[in-house]
Parts: structure tokens; C-alpha cells; sequence
């Protein structure tokens, strides 16, 4: 990495850092020592290989997202959108969006583009996999306890931009039994003006595209993999027209595999195939804020 990149990485993985513990206080402290009888880049490799095992297998469960993103005015919702879908097999096994609740949006200070329908649907629940690694610069930050869990902490951001594909960066938190994320922290990039990456216009023109920071929390499902359960984002855009709060909760529940002749496999062994009188999906923690 050059030095002027690697400078500017530093940079903004310092203020990630800095947001990220203002952000959760009731974490455990974070230790920066290095893990114990293993690198950070094996810790890196193992997490990533596991992440692709659980991108396949996420691709054959069913499950509802409920979405509902809010703009406010201090504490009063001044705006909202909602949509509710469940994510479902048709009769010849592909994978489609059945809309079960959309009402007419009330948003008026912003409007849901589509990078943010793109988001919500697949880089708020962030996946890390072999294949994505190269496209990002990892970091080793530390050791943290998430609840009753023991992590692995690593900060991510893109090497570069792209083209007009979006990544995430921010902070992952990795269970160091399973070896997969179980929280993520941080925003989608880049913001958009005119079309274009901010940081590379000189006027942000008229057609800002910002996106907030979020948090999504994991649990874990059959017992297996961690699924993506519940984000929330609560931040401030700053427009040129003036400053808008923005509230984001996507809840993504009743996960269930689907009946059909897939495979899939967990640490090399084929799953079981699912009961279906059993209900697996399992709802956010109580404790996860609302």
C-alpha cells in the first residue's frame, strides 16, 4: 500500500474507531493485544471461509423482512416508508420477494433511491467472503466481549471505489468459537452527488444520495450459522439544504430453510434437512433496542 493510502486508511479507521466506542458504551473494554495460537490473518481467513459457507446457505432459507425507515424532527417522526416482504421459493425453486405490506411513503425531507433499496436488502446485513477479501483493507484492533461472546475486532474498509459499486465500511466483531461476524458497525460507501462519489466533485450539485451508519446484530440459527437479525441506524445526513435525522430498523425474522434437493454444507458436512414442523427462525434479542 502506498504511503499517502495507507495514511488516509489510518485515518479513517481512527474515526470509525473513535464512533464506533461512543456509539457502545455497554460493550466490553477492548483489548488490543493480539489473539492467542493464531495471526490476525488466519483469524481473517477462517472468519471468511465461514462467511461463505453462510452466504450459500442463506440463499435456501426463507424469511420476512419488515423495513422502516423514519426522518424526525427532535423526537417526532416527521416521515416514514415501510415495506414488508418475505423472501420466498416459487413452484420452480427460485428465489423471489413476495410484498406482503407498503404503504404509501410519507417521507418528504428525503426520498429512498435505489442504492438505498439495494442496501437494505443486501450490504445492510454484511457478508464478508474469500472472494471479497482482495477488494479490502483489514485491520486487527482488538479483542472485545459482545454479551457472553468473545470477539475478534477488525476494522474494514475498500481499497478503492469502483465504478458504481457500493461496499461497507466500518467494524466487524468476530466470534472466536465460530469464527463468523456477529455484529457489524458502519455505513455504506460512497455518498453520491450527482451521481457521482462525493469526495470526487467539487460542487455536491442538487442530487445528494448520503447514507446513514448502521448496527446489525447476528444470531445464530439451527445452531449452525449466524443469520442477521435486527439493524438499526439513527443518524444525522447533513444535506447542503440543512440537516436531516434519519431513523432506520429492519428486522429480519421466522428464517426457515427451504424443503428442496440443495445441499448445504457446514464445515464440510451436509446439513440435515429441515423439519418442517419446527419453526428454526428465531427473533432479536429483547434487549436489542426498538
Amino acid at each position: 500500500m502506498e504511503l499517502a493510502s495507507r495514511l488516509i486508511f489510518c485515518l479513517v479507521l481512527l474515526t470509525c474507531a473513535v464512533t464506533t466506542q461512543r456509539a457502545f458504551s455497554q460493550e466490553g473494554p477492548l483489548d488490543t493485544s493480539p489473539p492467542k495460537d493464531i495471526t490476525p490473518d488466519e483469524v481473517i481467513k477462517r472468519f471468511a471461509a465461514k462467511e461463505t459457507e453462510f452466504a450459500k446457505a442463506r440463499d435456501n432459507y426463507t424469511y420476512r423482512q419488515d423495513v422502516k425507515v423514519q426522518t424526525l424532527d427532535g423526537e417526532t417522526v416527521d416521515g416514514e416508508y415501510r415495506e414488508v416482504f418475505d423472501v420466498i421459493f416459487d413452484d420452480k425453486g427460485k428465489r423471489v420477494e413476495n410484498v406482503v405490506f407498503a404503504p404509501q411513503s410519507s417521507l418528504q425531507k428525503i426520498y429512498m433511491s435505489q442504492e438505498d433499496l439495494a442496501d437494505i436488502r443486501h450490504r445492510l446485513p454484511f457478508v464478508l467472503t474469500t472472494e471479497d477479501l482482495p477488494e479490502y483493507n483489514i485491520l486487527y484492533v482488538g479483542q472485545q466481549r459482545e454479551d457472553e461472546l468473545h470477539c475478534y475486532v477488525f476494522d474494514i474498509a475498500p481499497k478503492k471505489i469502483e465504478g458504481k459499486k457500493r461496499y461497507f465500511q466500518g467494524r466487524v466483531w468476530v466470534d472466536d468459537h465460530d469464527f463468523q461476524i456477529v455484529k457489524t458497525y458502519g455505513k455504506t460507501v460512497p455518498d453520491l452527488c450527482n451521481g457521482k462519489p462525493c469526495n470526487e466533485v467539487k460542487k455536491r450539485g442538487d442530487q445528494e444520495n448520503l447514507f446513514p451508519k448502521f448496527t446489525t446484530w447476528r444470531q445464530q440459527i439451527d445452531g449452525r450459522y449466524w443469520f442477521p437479525v435486527y439493524t438499526k441506524a439513527d443518524d444525522e445526513l447533513h444535506f447542503n439544504t440543512g440537516d436531516v435525522r434519519i431513523r432506520e430498523i429492519v428486522k429480519y425474522e421466522d428464517y426457515k430453510r427451504f424443503g428442496s434437493n440443495v445441499k448445504i454444507l457446514y464445515e464440510g458436512k451436509e446439513l440435515p434437512k429441515a423439519d418442517e414442523n419446527k419453526t428454526p427462525g428465531q427473533k432479536p434479542d429483547e434487549k436489542k433496542p426498538q
